[in-house]
């Protein structure tokens, strides 16, 4: 009898014959009604899947990620369903879940958009309401392509002919409706939950621009309608903190046709832009770093050397210099590589630590740009740390403490940490990633802090830790990473010479703090709804007059907070102060100082503060002071 180890460690013993669903039984038959799959090794199956081995096993239900995954793959079923009652000369496409939801990709010669899913969803509603059982079989593939010949499906057609010799070609039936598919699912219609359709999209098949122009139909779906509720209302509030409305909004950056999917900083933006860099550069002095700068544009046999060419190749801008193939560089360490093999190198001179902000390009499709979130030119805050081998560890251990101080500045203490090991195509041998794996696991347990493990999610040179920043709604976005890698200093043969006056290798930590500054931008501006901190805010105060004569006055106090160091702007209009406090409350500067007669005669500013309302009338020196500690405080609350 098969021997079931569970998550807490205990067992229990099934029949040859049991299935996974029989497995939870056993268990407690409130967590069997409550399943909608479970894990075998591992690895998602359904319920019905066969239990006819030793094996680790835990039971899904949808509360958990796993288990809510599988629900939205279902309830993406059910969509595809629905669309085919309504439009059957629709071609189905995929159809995945997705982080909070799910699509499917279609072709069909109606439009959609919004007015249709009111419809579909009354007709997935009715599907769900059968409680049809999703139910797998599996055909060889010549019999799998004739079936998919027959219905007209060119899509699945093609999958079916491109999956590996070998593997399973299962196909999920739920009443009428038969999809190509490898699971799993929960065990019924009725098991989709609250589910909502929210947006459509185009999108090309198999991501390629050549290919067929599909239309992607975006869908969500919870456990229960209050959940979906709570979502849809925060899918609400992110509309409203849509970087690309704000940036917009508060004249921080635009994008225009002249040059699609690269950036346009405005003064307001630049400033912003100016307060996180220089932030950076201050923090990475202190901590032992120097700065460095390579060039934008290096021969292409350099990324043949390091191994950027057979992944990056297809997304790198290229130009020819003097009969010579050049790239534009998409990531900066391989002339970081170039730079440390430009001298010779003492077991003395470790660790070096350079850091670069460094631009670099990659040409991604006009389908996948997203404001500032996905853009083709970005600048990464890069740095390359080189050291000795038993210097590992203090130097991650390091990075990731850096990594937590910057983030706290940011006003960020909520975030993931995922350990990401060898992908299946990598370089280096199994010696150095087991020697770079090993590191990372030692410095995380050092610092006594809990990751998920992502197996094969890996850089192709070496495993990687990285940190997911979760914001105020509670979605995560992927910033930093250390990567550590021992084959790029071989590939370039890069040596130091040590005690032994041997000549040796170091080690390669690949780092970034913010990831990309344009998107670490756009996060920065959802997080805060465009309220940025004091410190970070491209205008900290506006200075503004009540009437013409107070004009010259209020250039003056502008001039005296501009020379201590804060960014101001004036606001001298001859309009009511009902009008300059709204301006300056859409705006979301932090501080507002009005003069008027009172305040010119009493030498005083009318100050207010963003959140906080009229704080009464200061001394100019005052005003002066309480911004300036307000921005020293870092995003602390104002006094």
């Amino acid at each position: 009898m098969p021997v079931l180890t569970l998550p807490d460690g205990n067992t229990i013993e099934v029949s040859a014959n049991a299935t996974a669903l029989d497995a939870a039984g056993r268990i407690g038959p409130r967590l069997a009604g409550a399943a909608v799959a479970a894990k075998l090794d591992g690895a998602v199956v359904d319920l019905g899947a066969p239990v006819d081995r030793d094996a680790r096993f835990e039971v899904l239900t949808s509360a958990s990620e796993d288990g809510l995954a599988v629900m939205r793959h279902s309830c993406a079923h059910v969509m595809a369903a629905a669309v085919l009652r309504l439009f059957p000369e629709t071609k189905l496409a995929i159809g995945p879940s997705i982080r909070d939801g799910f699509y499917y990709d279609v072709e069909s010669e109606h439009t959609f958009s919004p007015e249709d899913f009111a419809a579909i969803e009354a007709e997935m509603a009715k599907i769900a309401e059968a409680a049809l059982p999703f139910e797998r079989y599996e055909l060889p593939r010549e019999e799998a392509l004739v079936l998919a010949r027959k219905a007209g499906d060119k899509f699945k057609a093609e999958l079916i002919r491109d999956l590996p010799e070998g593997e399973a070609i299962s196909f999920y039936k739920t009443g009428d409706f038969e999809d190509l598919c490898r699971g799993p699912h929960v065990p019924s219609t009725g098991r989709v939950g609250a589910f909502k359709l929210v947006s459509v999209a185009g999108a090309y098949w198999r991501g390629d621009s050549r290919r067929e122009q599909l239309q992607r139909i975006y869908g969500t779906a919870f456990v229960d309608r209050k959940a979906l509720e709570a979502h849809l209302a925060r899918l609400e509030e992110a509309k409203k903190r849509d970087h690309r409305r704000l940036g917009v909004d508060l004249d921080l950056f635009s994008f225009h046709e002249e040059a699609p999917g690269f950036p346009f900083w405005h003064p307001r933006g630049t400033a912003l832009w100016n307060a996180i860099e220089s932030f950076w550069r201050r923090e990475h002095l202190r901590a032992g770093y120097q700065e460095i700068r390579t060039p934008m544009i290096l021969a292409e046999e350099l990324w043949h050397r390091s191994g950027h060419w057979d992944k990056y190749r297809e997304n790198m801008y290229f130009v020819d210099i003097d009969d010579r193939s050049f790239a534009v560089k998409p990531m900066n360490c391989p002339g970081g590589l170039v730079l440390v093999g430009s001298r010779r190198w003492s077991y003395r001179d470790f660790p070096i630590r350079w850091c670069e902000m460094g631009l670099v390009h990659r040409h991604e499709l006009s389908g996948v740009l997203h404001g500032m979130m996905r853009v083709r030119a970005f600048t990464q805050d890069d740095a390359h740390i080189f050291c000795l081998p038993d210097q590992i560890n203090a130097e991650v251990v390091g990075v990731m403490e850096f990594i937590f101080h910057i983030y706290r500045t940011f006003g960020f203490d909520d975030y993931h940490i995922e350990l990401s090991t060898r992908p299946e195509r990598r370089i280096g041998t199994d010696a150095m990633w087991d020697a770079a794996e090993n590191a990372l696991e030692r410095a995380l347990k050092h610092l006594k802090i809990d990751y998920q493990l992502n197996p094969g999610d890996g850089a192709f040179y070496g495993p990687k830790i990285d940190f997911h920043i979760r914001d105020c709604l509670g979605r995560t976005w992927q910033a930093g990473t250390v990567q550590l890698d021992f084959a790029m200093p071989d590939r370039f043969d890069i040596e130091y010479v040590d005690r032994d006056d041997k000549r040796k290798r170091p080690v390669m930590i690949h780092r970034a703090l913010l990831g990309s500054f344009e998107r670490f931008v756009a996060l920065l501006v959802e997080h805060y709804a465009g309220a940025l901190p004091t410190w970070l805010s491209p205008v900290q105060v506006r200075v503004a007059s009540l009437a013409d004569r107070h004009v010259e006055k209020a250039k003056e106090l502008a001039a005296r907070l501009a020379e201590a160091g804060l960014r101001v702007e004036t606001d001298l209009a001859n309009e009511k102060i009902g009008a300059k406090v709204r301006t300056w409350s859409l705006a979301k500067v932090p501080y507002l100082a009005l003069l008027g007669d009172r305040e010119i005669e009493a030498g005083t500013a009318a100050l207010r503060v963003r959140g906080v309302g009229d704080v009464g009338a200061l001394p100019i020196e005052e005003v002066v002071a309480r911004i300036e500690r307000d921005v020293q405080s870092r995003g602390r609350a104002p006094e």
